[in-house]
């Protein structure tokens, strides 16, 4: 149980769905508009949030929420939605195995933004690890 309250299990089970995600997409997309493939993928994860909500018994008073935690949500709603319009156009005009490591350089910009505006300190090994990310997304599109 102990492994369970990991975040690095967590988020190598993220990036093992997201890596699924992009193949998925791929296929999916095939025979229909990128942006109604997005919408339906939104569908889908609005409920199975919900049926997590209401089986893990997470469900909050929206009352109960500050005005900032809403802003800030609904901003990162917005942004993933964006992403996600985005990333899928992308699917539909290239290579998987090309848009997929290029939409990873949100990696690099989240290390840079958080240094900046959250005053997160990354090692000098980690920005290594970053700016590696960063030319491997790179090496990637190369052709």
């Amino acid at each position: 149980m102990k492994m369970l309250d990991s975040w690095q299990i967590w988020a190598l089970l993220s990036a093992s769905f997201a890596a699924l995600t992009a193949i998925f997409a791929k296929v999916g997309i095939e025979n229909v508009n990128s942006d109604f493939a997005t919408f339906i993928r939104t569908i889908v994860i609005l409920v199975a949030a919900g049926v997590m909500v209401f089986a893990t018994g997470h469900w909050m008073d929206p009352y109960q929420i500050s005005g900032k935690t809403w802003l800030f949500l609904i901003l990162s709603g917005l942004a993933t939605g964006a992403s996600w319009i985005c990333y899928f156009r992308a699917l539909k005009l290239g290579n998987a195995a090309q848009v997929a490591p290029v939409d990873k350089l949100s990696v690099v910009l989240v290390a840079i933004i958080a240094a900046v505006f959250l005053g997160e300190r990354l090692s000098m090994t980690a920005w290594v690890g970053v700016v590696m990310i960063g030319l491997g997304a790179v090496l990637v599109v190369l052709r």
